[in-house]
């Protein structure tokens, strides 16, 4: 694939999230969707990037902002919304909702609502990779916040004194929660901690697809090789509230401004049209990525809603 066809290509994945999120939050304010909704708008390049790198065998963690992570895993849109809208037709039968939904069938292993508890999860999946025959690697990806928990901190070490296939991917949207990440830590480069741990660290450009991709597929190479884990902090910023509701009265006058004009939709749009990528053709990733949510929000509410009385379905044995 060429240069300008590799963007585009992202450009339109990244459309894609986008509007599946957007659609999520008409559709939480509508009251279509209940329940807890963290949306991941301005952390699109993230998943775009780093999910072409993964094989069908390897197993996706993700944090309750992981709708665009599943999205880029190839779950479809139909059955996420539905199952966020508590449709039977869900992915998992309007069960899970939008903070715990999960789709192995893709290697999307779930979300999680308990800060850092997909980090030793994951490492459970590596090692079980190490030794199954199936050349697994696992991705887990958590927040800044999530490096200061302890079992963060176990899972980081566990994975390194074994040498396990899985790669730490921390998106630093520079909040943890509500509180920013300067406030929170003494070294606010948190890539360094790797050294630490006997692993190798990088920054990532969060907001570019294409720097994402370049270290996903060096550290996935790395853990497939059997040399052990990675730690990638990719930055990047939420251009929403950490859920829906947030009043975001704790963000600085201007930051949002600025945060929009390097987001990373804005950003690769403007990289194509420099490029002389015709409008028509930028304009069309859009087109198409909201035509496909609409078609699905529709197809999803149309479904019945899941009976109550199935809700302890697969829970207990």
């Amino acid at each position: 694939m060429s240069g300008n066809q590799q963007q585009l290509s992202d450009l339109h994945a990244m459309w894609r999230i986008r509007a599946l999120e957007e659609k999520v939050r008409e559709l939480r304010l509508s009251g279509e969707i209940v329940g807890s909704v963290h949306l991941s708008i301005g952390q699109e390049a993230g998943p775009v990037g780093f999910c072409t790198e993964l094989a069908a065998e390897d197993a996706l963690f993700a944090t309750y902002r992981g709708h665009g992570w599943a999205m880029a895993r190839g779950v479809p849109a139909e059955s996420m919304l539905a199952e966020f809208a508590g449709r039977t037709t869900g992915v998992n039968g309007g069960r899970g909702g939008s903070a715990y939904f999960t789709a192995p069938q893709y290697g999307f292993h779930g979300e999680n609502s308990i800060v850092g508890a997909g980090n030793p999860i994951a490492v459970g999946a590596a090692l079980a990779g190490k030794h199954d025959g199936s050349g697994r690697v696992a991705v887990t990806v958590f927040g800044d916040g999530a490096l200061n928990q302890g079992a963060t901190h176990e899972a980081l070490n566990f994975a390194c004194a074994f040498k396990l296939p899985v790669v730490f991917v921390c998106e630093n949207n520079l909040y943890s929660e509500l509180t920013p990440i300067v406030d929170m830590v003494g070294e606010t480069e948190l890539w360094r901690r790797a050294a630490g741990y006997g692993m190798p660290g990088h920054w990532v450009d969060g907001n570019d697809p294409a720097a994402v991709r370049a270290a996903a597929a060096t550290a996935i190479a790395r853990a497939r090789a059997g040399e052990g884990p990675t730690l990638l902090e990719m930055m990047t910023e939420r251009l929403v509230g950490h859920y829906i509701g947030d009043a975001e009265q704790y963000r600085p006058a201007g930051e949002l401004e600025r945060a929009r004009q390097t987001e990373p939709i804005v950003r690769l749009r403007a990289e194509l049209t420099k490029a002389g990528v015709a409008k028509a053709e930028l304009d069309d990733c859009e087109t198409r990525a909201r035509a496909e949510i609409d078609e699905a929000a529709a197809a999803a509410l149309a479904a019945p809603l899941a009976d109550p009385a199935t809700g302890k379905d697969h829970v207990y044995g």
